[in-house]
């Protein structure tokens, strides 16, 4: 049978599993990436050659260390500070939250942060006597919006600087004044869209405002060094163009350091590690593979090169747009992974670089628009409903396709400004 009909059936396949959730994502892709060996359309060898390991031990480096971090209570320090500097008001306290998490997604990955902070977030809720919903959703978009930012702070852009050899200085200076702009944005219109929630809410704070944060802290001495190693690795990514080092071994390093340090057991923290991930990401780097073999990127390429008549202009505005729409209907991670080499291709007719800022802004920005939009929206989502309070698809969507949309606009007119 042609390997071209193959690969793209097999990939079709895997791709209609992990949206419909008929089995899990992770299995999905595992299956799919097995079968393109076994078919015989990849060799054993290719195929474990083209998965990207800068990028999982980056985030097992990463999910390591925030994982000793929560040890020390700083995320419960973080929830009770959180309503006592909004001194009991809904709206005060999301608005703490949704700039804590953005600015933390940008320093560690996003699924990482909602991780920790959606307990927290379950916490405040519970401790206002509120539903925990709307907050909820909030610390979504905003760490969607957040992990734009950085090259660490979303998946694609993960998989976009390992693939294109983008630096983190170089990710930052492009896409963090647009992911300020509409954080700010997001925070003046989350009022609006979430004034129905919020109205008439009457939430008891007095007893967390009287709470005695040094109590929060658990363990002062690992905190110290969790800080310490946080600065060291920050630092390590800022300059690793300088030390020729990949971010994954800065990542690594500064969990190993850590945990040194630190006296952690090693056990406990590999446990802690989204394994589910991971492994998410081996399989769909084969499938990938097997997409660019075969020739299918390769057309899709040329496809879009005859539909915008190889124009910059016109290139990098579907680029954004399509994949904003894309990231809304599947996972943005395994549709940055598909547009990596389409966009490599698509370099060879034009200037690369609006495209990868096109790409990675429609879809780290595009993952807001549905529930299944992005990772850190499923890891919520899971969570919420463990904890009896399920967000709906629908639900989810009132506020996500308007933030979606809003951010792909100011997007837009930064692209065309700046690059084009």
């Amino acid at each position: 049978m042609n390997p071209v009909w193959l690969a793209g059936g097999i990939f079709l396949i895997t791709y209609a599993l992990i949206v419909t959730e008929r089995v899990h994502r992770t299995i999905a892709a595992l299956l799919g990436g097995v079968a393109i060996i076994i078919i015989g359309v990849l060799e054993q060898d290719q195929a474990f050659e083209s998965i990207d390991w800068n990028v999982i031990f980056l985030l097992a480096g990463m999910m390591m260390i925030a994982s000793i971090l929560s040890e020390t209570g700083l995320f419960q320090w973080i929830a009770v500070k959180s309503v006592q500097f909004g001194k009991g008001s809904p709206y005060r306290i999301m608005v703490v939250l949704v700039v804590v998490t953005a600015v933390t997604s940008a320093l560690l990955d996003n699924v990482t942060i909602v991780i920790l902070m959606a307990p927290v977030t379950l916490f405040i809720a519970a401790s206002l006597r509120v539903s925990p919903i709307p907050f909820l959703i909030a610390i979504i978009l905003a760490s969607n919006i957040g992990g734009t930012a950085t090259l660490v702070g979303d998946p694609p852009n993960i998989l976009i600087g390992s693939a294109a050899g983008i630096d983190f200085v170089t990710f930052a200076a492009n896409l963090t004044p647009i992911a300020l702009i509409v954080l700010i944005v997001f925070v003046v219109i989350a009022r609006i869209l979430f004034r129905r929630d919020l109205k008439d809410v009457t939430s008891d704070a007095s007893g967390i405002e009287a709470m005695d944060t040094s109590e929060l802290i658990t363990n002062r001495p690992l905190l110290r060094k969790s800080l310490v190693v946080m600065a060291g690795v920050i630092l390590g990514f800022l300059f690793h163009g300088v030390l020729h080092l990949q971010p994954a071994t800065i990542a690594l390093a500064g969990a190993t350091v850590l945990m040194l340090w630190g006296r952690i057991d090693l056990e406990h923290v590999l446990n802690e590690i989204e394994w589910t991930a991971l492994f998410f990401f081996i399989g769909l780097f084969i499938l990938v593979e097997a997409l660019v073999t075969v020739g299918i990127i390769e057309s899709v390429a040329e496809a879009a090169l005859r539909l915008t008549g190889a124009n910059l202009q016109m290139t990098s505005m579907l680029l954004l747009w399509l994949s904003a729409v894309a990231s809304g209907i599947v996972d943005n991670i395994p549709y940055t992974a598909t547009m990596i080499p389409v966009v490599e291709n698509l370099g060879k007719a034009m200037p690369i670089g609006p495209l990868w800022w096109s790409l990675a802004l429609g879809a780290c920005l595009g993952g807001n628009a549905t529930l299944v939009g992005s990772a850190a929206n499923v890891v919520v989502a899971n969570l919420s409903e463990k904890s009896g309070h399920p967000i709906s698809f629908g639900n989810f969507l009132r506020y996500g396709a308007i933030v979606t949309f809003v951010s792909i606009a100011l997007a837009s007119v930064y692209v065309w400004v700046r690059y084009l």
